[in-house]
């Protein structure tokens, strides 16, 4: 069952991270805002976008360890965790262009096991 957990972990992290990003996939590029609101009050609006979309990566890798686990106060501070680090990830991949896509996922699957070994492994 935790194996099984872990795999929901791995698909909720692709359907976030690719199919329910949207307009966000964009929107949390800098370079999109420049192109597309030149005017100077929108120029910090893509760190709002990353920060909604990692919110919602993270909270979404979390929900199968509601399955079989009640630790939610430890769920709780790792969405948070999560969260930042996402933001921080995608910045770094999106705006900086310090890291690329598969250094991306590899630090995603990282966060991702780390989650549930935390609370599942336990």
């Amino acid at each position: 069952m935790k194996l099984l957990i872990l795999f929901a972990m791995v698909f909720a992290h692709i359907v976030d991270d690719y199919y329910l990003q949207g307009i966000l996939a964009k929107m949390k590029q800098k370079k999109w805002w420049e192109e597309n609101a030149p005017d100077k009050m929108y120029r910090y609006d893509y760190i709002v976008a990353l920060i909604m979309h990692a919110f919602s990566w993270s909270f979404m890798i979390t929900i199968p360890t509601l399955l079989i686990s009640n630790k939610y106060f430890m769920m709780c501070i790792f969405i948070i965790i999560n969260a930042i680090l996402h933001t921080y990830i995608d910045n770094e991949k999106a705006n900086k262009r310090s890291i690329n896509l598969i250094i991306d996922q590899l630090i995603h699957m990282i966060q991702i096991i780390v989650l549930w070994s935390a609370i599942l492994v336990s």
